[in-house]
């Protein structure tokens, strides 16, 4: 194995499973430790357990912290575990958010409310964190803050208005954090998948519908895989990504133009 990023730590916010997982499973590949920290009821925590095992026998520091990564003191406790300068990559995957419709018959229709949970957990959590982790000075050289996003940033979609007024804030934040923290060498950058079958993505109405538009409209003829996305996580991570610097990347095959 190439130790490409060894003693450095990639720390992952909603890492256990989907594209979040994928980004771990490849960084750890290529010699980056892996931080995640996810919320799963303990059902659901085995398959993961796995997962984390088969990352430590690649011969890296692997922990994962199932707590709320919305809550102050489970920050302060990750980042008391990470080393001073250690963080190579702060990667931004949490999928938490109301996909209820505007108007309904049934009355069920979005508040205020749910729109300030969901963009406080898919938006304003990265520059919490990434405040927190320059304040305590865990940063690496040259580290990396990335996002995902999606193209319901800026088109609209059936339940999806308070996710996307969350990627809207935090495609936004993005390129601002890519301006102000430019001076401490580190690069903001978001990463739009195209639809891809996720936990996160079945929680949507009608996800199978728009993945069977999704694999008619895209020029490959097929989804986007979480491995397809973790690649580019890792691109973004090594030097030659060096000069990207507030921008969104579309790994979707060419979905998006089509």
């Amino acid at each position: 194995m190439v130790r490409e990023f060894e003693n450095k730590w990639a720390l992952i916010l909603g890492g256990s499973s989907g594209l979040g997982l994928a980004s771990a499973k490849k960084l750890a590949a290529n010699g980056m430790n892996i931080c995640i920290v996810h919320r799963d009821r303990k059902s659901n925590f085995s398959i993961f357990k796995m997962e984390l095992e088969s990352m430590r026998s690649l011969g890296v520091e692997v922990i994962a912290f199932n707590k709320d990564a919305l809550r102050k003191e489970t920050l302060d406790e990750v980042l008391a575990f990470l080393p001073e300068k250690g963080i190579k990559v702060l990667l931004h995957s949490l999928a938490k958010g109301s996909v209820k419709p505007m108007l309904s018959e049934e009355g069920d229709n979005l508040t205020k409310e749910d729109f300030t949970i969901t963009i406080n957990a898919m938006a304003l959590s990265l520059y919490e964190w990434s405040k927190a982790i320059i304040d305590k000075e865990r940063f690496a050289e040259n580290a990396r803050i990335l996002a995902f996003t999606s193209e319901g940033s800026s088109k609209a979609m059936q339940h999806y208005a308070t996710v996307s007024a969350a990627k809207a804030t935090l495609e936004a934040l993005m390129r601002n954090m890519a301006v102000e923290y430019a001076p401490l060498e580190i690069t903001t950058n978001c990463i739009q998948a195209g639809i891809t079958q996720t936990a996160s993505f079945a929680m949507i109405p009608g996800s199978e519908k728009l993945a069977e538009k999704a694999i008619i409209r895209n020029p490959f003829k097929r989804l986007t895989q979480p491995e397809d996305v973790a690649r580019v996580v890792y691109l973004l991570c090594r030097n030659e990504a060096d000069w990207i610097n507030g921008t969104v990347v579309k790994v979707d095959g060419g979905e998006s133009i089509c």
